[in-house]
C-alpha cells in the first residue's frame, strides 16, 4: 500500500516554494560562511586571527556565478594587510575563462601594460583548474605582496610580483569594479 503524504491546506504551493526558497537561502548563507576558507588553516597561516569582512553574490543576468567571502585580520580589511578572497562556484567553468576574465577586468581597471598582462595571463591559465558547481577557490594576498591561490585546502600556484596582487584583488575590491554591489557587500558596507 503506498503512503500518502497530504499538505496541510496552510501551505500552498507558492507558499511551500517560498518557505523552501528562504530555509536555502539560510543554508547558502550559512554555507558561505562556514566555507572551507573560513576555517582553513591555510588562511590562518598568511591572515593572522582571520575573520569575515563580508560576503555577497556576483549575478549576471539571470545566471548565479559564485559566492565570495573577504577575510581579514580580525575583520577589518586594508590594501596594506594580508587578506583572503574566497569564491565559491555557483556553476560549471573553464579554467580559461576564468584566467581570461581576470586579465579583461584588470585592464578594464587601467592596467595598460600589455607585455606584462600577458605575462599574468600565461601564469593564471596555469594556476586555475576548471571549476564545477561547489568548488572553492581562495587566492591570498600575503603580507609580501604574493598572491597564492589554494583549492581542496592544497596550494595550486603563486605569483610573486606585488603588483599582479594589487590589481588582481581590485577586480573585486578597486572603485572602479565592474560589480560595485558585491564589492559593498564583501567591504560589509551593504
Amino acid at each position: 500500500m503506498r503512503k500518502r503524504y497530504i499538505t496541510p491546506r496552510f501551505l500552498s504551493r507558492p507558499l511551500s516554494l517560498a518557505l523552501c526558497l528562504t530555509l536555502s537561502l539560510v543554508l547558502a548563507s550559512h554555507i558561505v560562511m562556514s566555507s572551507p576558507a573560513a576555517g582553513n588553516d591555510l588562511v590562518a597561516k598568511h591572515v593572522p586571527s582571520a575573520q569575515a569582512v563580508g560576503k555577497g553574490r556576483l549575478s549576471i543576468l539571470f545566471w548565479d556565478v559564485y559566492d565570495a567571502v573577504l577575510l581579514a585580520p580580525n575583520g577589518q580589511w586594508t590594501a596594506q594587510a594580508p587578506f583572503a578572497l574566497s569564491l565559491t562556484y555557483l556553476r560549471d567553468i573553464d579554467g580559461r575563462d576564468i584566467a581570461d576574465k581576470s586579465a579583461e577586468e584588470i585592464r578594464s581597471l587601467g592596467f595598460d601594460d600589455e607585455v606584462k598582462l600577458a605575462a599574468w595571463h600565461n601564469q593564471m591559465l596555469n594556476i586555475f583548474p576548471d571549476v564545477k558547481e561547489g568548488t572553492n577557490l581562495t587566492g591570498i594576498y600575503a603580507g609580501n605582496g604574493e598572491s597564492i591561490f589554494f583549492h581542496k585546502n592544497k596550494e595550486i600556484g603563486r605569483i610573486s610580483d606585488p603588483d599582479f596582487g594589487h590589481y588582481f584583488f581590485d577586480i573585486w575590491l578597486n572603485t572602479k569594479t565592474s560589480a560595485p554591489q558585491l564589492r559593498a557587500k564583501l567591504l560589509g558596507q551593504s
